[in-house]
């Protein structure tokens, strides 16, 4: 008598389901390993894009006062409205999606703390061991 599992003189076809369920679990344990950093990485991404976004508008803060003799106003709208200066327009924060705006006491872009964050936790991991 045979049994109704497998073809006599013939190899297995297929995989069992404990294969199939040791293929998944392992899939699950790499995905769950490799999401969150991938995640994180997005993040550090954006914060590192929005700290050169605010580098390259203070050089062009400086320019233009060094140019026009005036600080451009603290919204911006003069610089954003210069095609020289930004083709595509102004930039907005890729973290949060906010606009830019100048700190009328320092003539810097302020309220981005999230690069000044950044560059902290960075400098500090960075850092010689003593």
């Amino acid at each position: 008598m045979s049994s109704g599992f497998r073809r006599p003189g013939l190899p297995p076809r297929g995989f069992t389901l404990l294969e199939m369920l040791v293929v998944v679990l392992i899939i699950g344990a790499l995905v769950a390993i490799v999401a969150p950093r991938f995640m994180l990485g997005a993040g550090r991404a954006k914060e590192k894009a929005c700290a050169q976004n605010v580098a390259i508008i203070n050089k062009e803060v400086e320019r233009w006062r060094f140019e026009k003799g005036t600080w451009p106003a603290s919204d911006l709208s003069d610089l954003a409205t210069d095609a020289a200066r930004f083709p595509d327009g102004l930039p907005t924060c890729p973290v949060d999606g906010s606009a830019y705006t100048l700190d009328p006491a320092t003539h810097r872009v302020s309220g981005h703390a999230h690069t000044t964050l950044s560059a902290q936790t960075e400098g500090a991991s960075e850092a010689p061991a003593p």
